[in-house]
């Protein structure tokens, strides 16, 4: 008789506390999924996502990108906010920064997204062969205000034709003293996931200054080699890699 496996019933993520940093009213999802594996999760979201100004001409703006040659959405989150514009029905060849940004373009009926699968960030967009060499060609896009800048900075400097349309804003989510009073009690095994710099900076500079060394005593679960260093900059002495930005590969390594 075979002996049974000693970790077979037990979930990846028994005992420990997972803080879920993505953006307000987006975490439910993920929180589930911490549940199903035996976690505690605590919703302590880096963003507030809002609608952009001006939706008539914001709409009129996405409506001349979708005519655009090179289609770029940067995030989940671009997806949606344009979604609720206009259909997202294109002749573009359309990119999506990361596997996640990918699977909301595949939700809104945009089946054949090309995003990278190593690199899930602009670097790694930016290597694509389409956009190596884009000069002369009208390329869209479609965003948040603000970031790093490097998608719209290489594309202009490559020649494109360069269209940015804003269709959302994020600003800095509004914590309470219940969500000060969950991070005070964290634990050293417990988890945050990163998958934003501008979220992990909102954490920094909002929290108050003994929530804010509670939190860095965690670990850092985060999507990407440039998060790992802003993380450690930041003040985490525990940072873990995960594959990606996608649920399954940030609790995966939440699980190690």
């Amino acid at each position: 008789m075979t002996a049974p496996r000693q970790n077979a019933a037990k979930p990846a993520l028994h005992g420990r506390t997972v803080v879920i940093t993505r953006p307000a009213g987006t975490g439910s999802s993920l929180a589930r999924d911490v549940s199903q594996r035996g976690g505690t999760p605590l919703l302590l979201p880096g963003l507030s996502l809002h609608a952009a100004d001006q939706p008539e001409r914001v709409c009129l703006a996405l409506q001349a990108a979708l005519g655009d040659e090179l289609l770029i959405f940067t995030s989940p989150a671009a997806v949606r906010f344009a979604a609720r514009l206009a259909p997202l029905r294109t002749q573009a060849t359309v990119f999506a920064v990361g596997q996640g940004t990918a699977r909301a373009l595949r939700r809104h009926g945009v089946k054949d997204a090309l995003a990278p699968t190593l690199r899930q960030d602009s670097e790694g967009l930016l290597d694509h062969p389409l956009l190596a060499q884009p000069r002369g060609r009208r390329v869209a896009l479609v965003c948040a205000p603000g970031g790093r800048g490097v998608l719209r900075d290489t594309l202009v400097d490559r020649g494109a034709h360069l269209r940015e349309v804003p269709v959302y804003r994020r600003g800095v989510p509004r914590w309470t003293a219940r969500h000060f009073d969950a991070v005070s009690r964290l634990t050293a095994d417990a988890r945050i996931l990163l998958s934003s710099a501008e979220a992990l900076g909102n954490l920094q500079q909002g929290l108050p200054a003994d929530a804010w060394a509670q939190l860095r005593g965690a670990v850092a679960v985060v999507s990407s080699e440039r998060l790992a260093d802003a993380a450690r900059a930041a003040g985490f002495s525990q940072v873990r890699l995960a594959s990606s930005a996608l649920s399954v590969d940030l609790l995966a390594a939440a699980a190690r």
